[in-house]
């Protein structure tokens, strides 16, 4: 029997990467897919020393279908088939209500909602085939349950993405396959490190655990979704935060 597949969108850095470096340390083949090569490159370089199953780059771009079908059957191709999806590619830039454009608002649709249900319908197929297929979405605790200014079309996306997954579950149920969603709070990653300290303390203290999540934390969420034995849980969505969202005021955090 061929050892079980993933393909991670997104997968060359931050959260992305840290799932899939979760999935190759527990023994997957790992398939990332990330439209920067160079950056994809380097970290199917960095997937491999981790060691555990094999790992394969294949660029692509999650807006465009046809790159999303090239990118599934490459990796089909490469280990014989698909287990796992991790829909992960996104984007998170910042717009003010007064001066956001059609096309700030175009562009993280198109990346977030629209490149999520490309992945998905590239790679129903192979995920038919499998014995335990699973989709696993990356969303946020910004716009299903917070919101923070200047995020409001990214919070959009991100409860587009929940409302999607509920009814994908049920469509997808008869065929064995699980839908299901991470919803990160403050994890850091490559994106957060040019913030400043003064600006990641801050972070840290809205949060009860009092420290920034890691990408690995959502990694190990994304594997259990992904695993066989969780193959009764779908159209669910799990918090990792730190307890972010739990204390009334921020003054709740230290009372």
């Amino acid at each position: 029997m061929r050892s079980r597949t993933v393909l991670v969108t997104g997968g060359s850095l931050g959260i992305g990467k840290g799932i899939a470096s979760v999935f190759a340390k527990n023994g997957y083949n790992v398939a990332i897919s990330a439209r920067d090569a160079e950056q994809g490159a380097k970290a199917e370089g960095e997937l491999r020393a981790l060691g555990g199953g094999k790992v394969l780059f294949v660029p692509g771009d999650v807006t465009l279908k046809s790159s999303m079908q090239e990118v599934v059957a490459a990796t089909v191709e490469h280990f014989g088939g698909l287990d796992v999806l991790c829909a992960n590619a996104g984007m998170f830039p910042s717009a003010k209500l007064d001066a956001m454009s059609e096309d700030d608002w175009d562009a993280i649709f198109d990346v977030n909602v629209k490149g999520m249900l490309f992945s998905i319908q590239a790679a129903l197929e192979p995920l038919r085939r499998s014995p335990a297929g699973r989709i696993v979405i990356t969303s946020s605790i910004t716009g299903p349950i917070t919101g923070y200014p200047g995020w409001s079309h990214y919070g959009g996306t991100k409860a587009a993405q929940l409302g999607f997954m509920r009814t994908a579950a049920i469509e997808l149920a008869r065929d064995g396959i699980t839908v299901n969603a991470v919803l990160p709070g403050n994890i850091y990653t490559e994106g957060l490190a040019g913030m400043g300290e003064e600006y990641l303390e801050s972070m840290r203290a809205s949060i009860p655990m009092k420290r920034l999540g890691d990408v690995e934390d959502i990694g190990h969420a994304a594997l259990f979704f992904a695993q066989e034995n969780a193959g009764y849980v779908t159209g669910q969505s799990l918090v990792v935060d730190g307890g972010q969202i739990l204390p009334e005021t921020l003054g709740a955090v230290d009372a």
